[in-house]
Order: structure tokens, then sequence, then C-alpha cells
């Protein structure tokens, strides 16, 4: 039989951290072990006891403890486990993390672990937006952290937004799926397992079922928020649905996915390494850290300009005077990835555009040399349904030519496109 596999759980300082108990039942419940970490902050939530209870195993609390300590307790606790939980993962914790700090016995363990690390953000909406733990979790998820997004909806401090700690049946099914990528990477590989018994058999088709198998995609989506003071910006009118239903088709082919995505509040798809950002230059500098990619697809509406000097204070109005506003243009992602010394060999664009719709993406085909554009027809009643809807209505422009998708359910677009992807790949 085979050995269970073995969660470390590490519970930071938050009011979330009761749902931890729960998060302990389930993962007893699936016929896993745990044992907890408990930081001096969460213990003003959670009592070590409760969690001894609930997970029948000591609960470890501090670096300092003389019994584990002669047996390097920390370097043990970070080995044992087949997968490491931080639940709830506050600011601080992340911040430290992505900082490299090492001071209490949660942030030491993952400091001297190489087991794969799934983090569960939880805190205050403000706190989750803040360019500082935005640039945190980009960094954590560079260095392989597998980072949650947060739930959206009312907060203890009653507040409304991106936040929540997810239900803890959501925490079970993302600690089942990482352990099942696992167990998948830990099988033998075909050559070992002795005869293949359809060998002398005739043929089978190719398998069309994973055209991206192997494949890194990445893609963009959302719109980009830049500040003007902290209570303005300027932004587009993207959902991020285009961008996140490729993002979920890629996927399902196959591919291994990055998904670059602006501020948006959907969930993220399944099997897609998410790394959130707010403004173009976070953009622009998450792409080009998540190179070298095989293809990627620039879905997201960045903003064209940003204020110069964003004021640190709510601008006022002063009689009929205008606000005093200079502004300067973002980077050009798409053109920059286009002369990247690590170009994507399928370098994909997409366009909004009201009128004149082939003649636009053709122009922006050579201006910006990428191989593909996908434009958005945004013009009348159409419209209305793509900068924030659910369907879409594109022309595909290549240096072969066009072709024009009518209206379609932006899942259908998606799951054509990444179709389309997989035979240009497959011809190159």
């Amino acid at each position: 039989m085979a050995k269970p596999k073995h969660i470390l759980l590490i519970i930071g300082g938050g009011i979330a951290a009761y749902k931890a108990a729960e998060l302990i039942r389930l993962i007893r419940k699936s016929g896993m072990t745990v044992r907890c970490v408990l930081t001096e902050a969460g213990a003003q939530f959670v009592t070590p006891m409760t969690l001894a209870a609930l997970s029948e195993n000591e609960v470890h609390t501090t670096l300092w403890s003389l019994k584990d300590e002669t047996e390097m307790g920390h370097i043990q606790l970070s080995r044992e486990a087949d997968l490491i939980v931080i639940c709830p993962a506050t600011a601080n914790l992340l911040a430290k993390m992505a900082g490299g700090i090492a001071d209490d016995l949660a942030t030491t363990v993952l400091l001297a672990t190489d087991t794969q690390v799934l983090a569960v953000p939880a805190m205050n909406v403000r706190m989750w937006q803040h360019a500082a733990t935005q640039r945190n979790i980009a960094q954590l998820r560079t260095d392989g952290i597998i980072v949650m997004h947060p739930d959206e909806g009312d907060m203890a401090c009653g507040e409304y937004g991106p936040g929540r700690l997810p239900d803890p049946e959501a925490i079970m099914a993302e600690i089942t799926h990482r352990l099942d990528e696992d167990r998948a990477a830990e099988l033998p590989d075909k050559n070992e397992l002795g005869p293949n018994p359809l060998d002398g058999q005739p043929a089978f088709a190719p398998d069309q079922h994973r055209p991206l198998h192997g494949k890194h995609v990445l893609v963009t989506a959302g719109p980009t928020h830049e500040p003007i003071d902290p209570v303005r910006y300027i932004a587009n009118r993207s959902s991020g649905r285009q961008g996140f239903a490729i993002a979920a088709a890629a996927a399902e082919a196959g591919a291994r996915v990055t998904l670059v995505a602006g501020p948006v509040h959907l969930p993220t798809p399944a099997g897609v390494m998410r790394i959130d950002v707010e403004t173009a230059r976070e953009m622009n500098q998450a792409v080009q850290g998540a190179l070298p990619a095989h293809v990627a697809v620039m879905v997201a509406a960045v903003a064209d300009w940003r204020a110069d000097s964003p004021a640190e204070q709510k601008i006022k109005k002063e009689g009929a005077a205008p606000a005093p506003l200079q502004l300067t243009e973002n980077p050009d992602i798409l053109a920059g990835l286009a002369r990247h010394e690590q170009r994507p060999g399928l370098l994909i664009g997409f366009a909004a555009e009201t009128e004149k719709i082939d003649q636009h993406a053709k122009a922006k085909l050579e201006k910006k040399s990428c191989d593909w554009i996908v434009a958005n027809d945004v013009s009348g009643p159409v419209g209305d349904s793509v900068m924030g809807g659910a369907d879409n209505s594109v022309h595909i422009v290549t240096r072969n030519g066009s072709e024009i998708w009518e209206r379609l359910p932006k899942t259908e677009v998606a799951r054509r496109l990444v179709a389309r992807i997989g035979e240009e790949l497959a011809n190159a």
C-alpha cells in the first residue's frame, strides 16, 4: 500500500486562520497526514491545542525548541512534507518569503525547503491590491511558489473585494491537484513498464487532444490601471474574459500556461500559473520574466499612457481650472517582445477596433512585427458584448490573409484560436 501523502500546514496571523481547522479536517478525511506550524501571530486566532487535536500531531510554534532543534527540527519539517501549504498567507508572510527572510520557525522552514509550496493569501482588499504585495506575489511565482488567487467578497473589516480566503473545499481541491501532478511526474518511464500490449497492432491516429503538450504559452489579459492619485487611475474597459478563456483553452490543450493578469476579479483557470499585476510597467516586467515561451498571446488592453508623476494625495478641484496632468507613454509590450532576443516563435497581438478592422489590423501587424493580429470588432451593439461581455467578433489577420469569425462566445473564440495555434506549430 502506498504511503499516505504528508502535508505541512503553516498558519499565519489573520482572522481567516480559523478556517485552517476545517482544512485540517478535510486533509485528514482524504487519507493524508498533516502537521502544523503555528506562527506567533497565528496563535492569536487559533490555539495549538485545537490544531493538535484535529491533526493528531504535535504543533510546532517556535524555532527555539530545545527538543526539536537538537535534531534540527526545522530541517526535518521541511524535508518530510510532500507539500507545504501556507493558510492563511498574510501580506507579512508573503513579503518575508519574497525577501528571503527567516526570522521565525515558519519562514526558516520555507527557506530551508525544496518541497513544493502552496500559498493561500488572505488579507484586506487594499493590502492585496497594494503594489508591494503584488510585486511580492510576482516574485514568489517567479521563484516557483504556487499562489492561489483569493476570493472576492465581504471581509471581517467591513470592506468588499478580493482578499478573502478561498473556501477550505477549494483549497483542498488545489492540494489534491498539486499532489496528483507530482504523482504523475513520479510514474516510471513507459520504457520501464515492460512490453507495450499494443505492439504489433494497427497504428492509431495521432493524439489530437493535447496538441500543445510540451509547449509554453504566455498570455496577458485584462486592463492595466495607471495611478493618477491614490483614488483615480487611467484604465481601459477590459474584463479579462477573453484572455482568461484563451489561457484555459491552452491549458486544456496540454500547454504549460503563464497568465499575466491585470486587475480583474476572475478565477484562475485550472492548470494555469497566474501572475497578477496592476500597471503596464509591471505587466511588461512580468512578461519579460516569463520568457522563453513558444507562443505569446497578448490579449491585455494595456493603457497607452500613464501619469508622469502620480500625486501622493488626492487631487482637489480648484475652481474651473483642469487638474494638472502630465502624461507619458507606457512601454509597448507587444513590440518589445517582437524585438526580444527570446522572441516567441508565434507572437499574437490583439487590437480593439471600431472601423476599418482589416486595414487597422494589417497596419498594426506591420508596425508591431508580430505574426498574427486578432482584431476585436467593438463597434455598435457587438461592442457592448465585447468590452466586458461574454461574446466576441474577431478578424484573424496574418501575413497570408485574413478571416472573420462572426459573433461567438469568448470560450469558443478561445478554443478556435488555440486549435489554430496547434495547427501552426505542427506545420512549423
